[in-house]
């Protein structure tokens, strides 16, 4: 069975476009990763500064080791970015 990441995401005042450009730049390393089912980036009609990126994976311990493959200094570039700290969560299918 997959496994769904939930990752939300807040821009700092007057940096919404920037970080929506970063996450979009970062979708395809995830969508190549080995255990990447999907990636799809969502933005926030109600508040433009959020986001919310769906991830699916094979597994967890997939989506764990993906984060190898988005170079650290990738990584530090979202930090100034940011109003907030990321969250992130993982869910599965309910199924009938």
């Amino acid at each position: 069975m997959s496994v769904i990441r939930m990752g939300e995401m807040q821009a700092a005042e007057g940096k919404a476009d920037e970080l929506q450009t970063f996450l979009l730049s970062i979708v395809p390393l995830i969508s190549g990763s080995d255990g990447s089912v999907s990636c799809q980036l969502l933005h926030n009609q109600d508040d433009p500064t959020k986001f919310v990126m769906i991830e699916v994976w094979e597994s967890v311990e997939a989506h764990r080791a993906s984060v190898k493959n988005i170079p650290p200094t990738l990584l530090a570039a979202i930090r100034p970015l940011l109003g907030a700290a990321p969250s992130g969560s993982y869910y599965t299918e309910v199924a009938d």
